[in-house]
């Protein structure tokens, strides 16, 4: 599960809604070695296959994500989110994760992702738990993610009184099986 929580902002916040968008389609290759900072992996989201607002996904997400989000506002969200301006779902239909290093750090790690959307890279440092099991393990982790620093411009309606917050938060958990 991959999923990423924006947020509402400007002066008239209250007309607009925070929305979660999640993944549950999450394929690639995880190459694991005895080494934890050896491990790799490439691993692609499918971006048409993105939900909007899940009422389960809005409920774990917290208070911030109250139920009750009309689908005229999902559907709108989702349309917004997959035209040409934001993810281009129609010309780029994946997003691709892959790790370039992962360095111990407290009882955790801290992972360099190379994150390629619309054919554009960015490089983000993320901190991640590990968690090995027979035949499976599973990475959990949680950070901040600004929209601006994968090249895009939040969205803004009415001369910016309504806006999307550019700073979003990213929550996983993903599983990789032998």
């Amino acid at each position: 599960m991959f999923q990423i929580l924006v947020y509402r902002g400007g002066a008239m916040a209250r007309l607009g809604h925070n929305h979660v968008i999640a993944s549950h389609h999450l394929s690639g290759l995880v190459f694991v070695t005895d080494d934890p900072t050896q491990w790799r992996f490439d691993i692609g989201i499918p971006v048409n296959e993105l939900t909007i607002d899940e009422p389960a996904m809005r409920e774990q997400a917290g208070a911030d994500f109250p139920p009750g989000v009309p689908q005229s506002a999902r559907d709108g969200t989702r349309k917004n989110l997959l035209s040409e301006a934001l993810l281009d779902g129609e010309r780029y239909p994946e997003i691709r994760l892959r790790a370039t290093d992962v360095v111990a750090a407290g009882e955790g790690f801290d992972v360099g992702v190379e994150i390629t959307i619309k054919d554009q890279v960015r490089n983000v440092r993320v901190p991640v738990t590990l968690e090995r099991m027979a035949g499976a393990l599973i990475a959990r982790g949680e950070f901040p993610l600004k929209q601006s620093d994968l090249g895009f411009k939040p969205f803004s309606v009415a001369m910016g009184t309504l806006v999307v917050l550019d700073e979003m938060r990213i929550h996983f958990e993903v599983s990789a099986r032998e």
